[in-house]
């Protein structure tokens, strides 16, 4: 499985543009998701979404360390945890899947992206 980095241009409105990438699941499916530094993200405004704990190598090439499912208000202990976790793993990026729009979607994305998963709520 390996990361396939999307252009984006900048907003009509002139904010920056929220950088994009996709990744392959086993079943050819491409999953589009936006990248976070993991500085930055708030997972308790995420909502519903599969999160991608992200490393690269000294290339630049994306490596996932770990994946799980961000529900509408996730445990803050385990959000925490899980974010210390990957941390541990050289995890430096988010990457956010947002279009999986049941539990079951969710799941599904888990079980394609064969990435070693982790819950979160």
């Amino acid at each position: 499985m390996a990361e396939e980095r999307l252009r984006t241009v900048a907003s009509l409105r002139g904010t920056p543009a929220v950088t994009l990438s996709a990744w392959r699941g086993r079943s050819g499916r491409r999953y589009v998701v936006g990248v976070h530094d993991m500085a930055e993200p708030d997972l308790a405004e995420m909502g519903d979404a599969v999160v991608i704990a992200v490393r690269r190598d000294g290339a630049g090439i994306a490596q996932p360390v770990c994946v799980a499912t961000s529900g509408e208000s996730p445990r803050e202990r385990l959000k925490r945890g899980w974010l210390a976790h990957v941390a541990r793993r050289g995890a430096t990026e988010m990457h956010v899947h947002r279009l999986a729009q049941t539990e079951d979607e969710r799941r599904a994305v888990l079980e394609d992206l064969d990435i070693p998963a982790a819950a979160l709520n």
